[in-house]
Formats: structure tokens, C-alpha cells, sequence
């Protein structure tokens, strides 16, 4: 655990987290589970996981006047002007295991300008509207972890609607064990009913 007093660590802390736990969602998939659009609007486990390391690389990098060191791999901003979801699905040539490892070095990269920067470092969101552009390190680590943990919310419910796995961590799911889920379902159903 982070030394709490130390507020830049602590936020580098759940900022790490939230990335394990977005990772961990994907374990075990097959290509296509991973792919495979779960709700109305498309979204996909493997989806999701782009956008999020797409998002870590964007506002780690350009916002503090860093590059990725293979900025072809990411979505580049061009492509939205064609495809505004261009960050939320894996291409043909993109793989589930190709995208985690990608994920792992936007994290490196991350890490860096994390550790390089003091927590008061200035940057400028360029895709932000005019005069709301200036941001701090630590307000851009504060966005990115609720952005992060918003999305891996999604991941959550994606993951348990594919095949029951559920949790908040890879070794201990803060679910309690041997629940009757069916019983506990059928309970909230009927009292939902009595508004129906």
C-alpha cells in the first residue's frame, strides 16, 4: 500500500489498481468472448481495455508534452473525426493479448511521466475546450482513476453477464461465498414487482 501521506504515491497507487483490475477482467477469455459486444451500444471487455489504455496514454502523454515511444500502435486523433468509437472495439489485426501487452507499456509510460513530474506539474488537455485546458499532474491522475474505475465498473458487469465471474480482485472478490444468487434474484425481482 502507498504511504498515505505521500499524496502523489497514493494516487499512483489506485491509479495501478484500477488498471490491474481492468486487465484481470479479460483472464481466460477466448478472442471472441473478449470481442464480443455486450450491450446495446457495442461495448466489449476488450473494447473497454482500449479505451482505457488509449485515455492513460493521451492525457499522460501529449497533456504534459511527452509521446508514447510507438505512437502508431495508439488510436490517433484522426480517426475519430471517421469513427468517434474507433478506441472502443479491437481492430482484425488487433489481438486481446497484443492489447493487454500494449496496455502494460502504456503503463510503463504512465509510470514514468508519473514519476518524473512533480504532483503540481502544469499540462495543457488540448482536446479540453479553450480556458479549461490547464491541469495539474495530480488533477489528471485524480481524472484518469475515476475514468478508469467508471469503465472498469463495465468490465465488472460484462464479465459476470459472460460467465458468472465476478469480484473487485483477481484473489478475493468481496462477494460473499456460498450466497443462493438465484434465491437472492428472485427476492429483489418480486419486490421490484410491487412497483410493476
Amino acid at each position: 500500500m502507498a504511504d498515505l501521506g505521500d499524496v502523489k504515491a497514493t494516487l499512483h497507487h489506485y491509479l495501478q489498481e484500477t488498471r490491474d483490475n481492468l486487465i484481470w477482467k479479460l483472464d481466460g477469455l477466448s478472442e471472441r468472448d473478449a470481442r464480443l459486444p455486450r450491450t446495446a451500444t457495442g461495448n466489449s471487455l476488450l473494447g473497454a481495455l482500449k479505451h482505457c489504455l488509449n485515455v492513460e496514454a493521451a492525457y499522460f502523454g501529449p497533456t504534459f508534452g511527452r509521446e508514447f515511444p510507438t505512437p502508431e500502435e495508439l488510436v490517433p486523433m484522426s480517426a475519430y473525426d471517421e469513427d468517434p468509437q474507433a478506441d472502443w472495439y479491437a481492430r482484425e489485426d488487433e489481438t486481446k493479448d497484443g492489447l493487454i501487452d500494449l496496455y502494460r507499456r502504456v503503463g510503463v509510460f504512465v509510470d514514468q511521466t508519473i514519476d518524473e513530474l512533480p504532483v503540481d506539474a502544469p499540462g495543457q488537455v488540448p482536446w479540453w475546450r479553450p480556458g479549461n485546458q490547464a491541469v495539474t499532474l495530480h488533477q489528471i491522475i485524480t481524472h484518469v482513476t475515476v475514468d478508469l474505475a467508471r469503465h472498469a465498473g463495465h468490465l465488472d458487469i460484462m464479465r459476470e453477464q459472460h460467465d458468472s465471474a465476478i469480484g473487485v480482485y483477481r484473489d478475493s472478490s468481496n462477494i460473499p461465498d456460498g450466497y443462493d444468487w438465484p434465491a437472492y434474484v428472485a427476492r429483489l425481482t418480486k419486490l421490484a414487482d410491487r412497483f410493476g
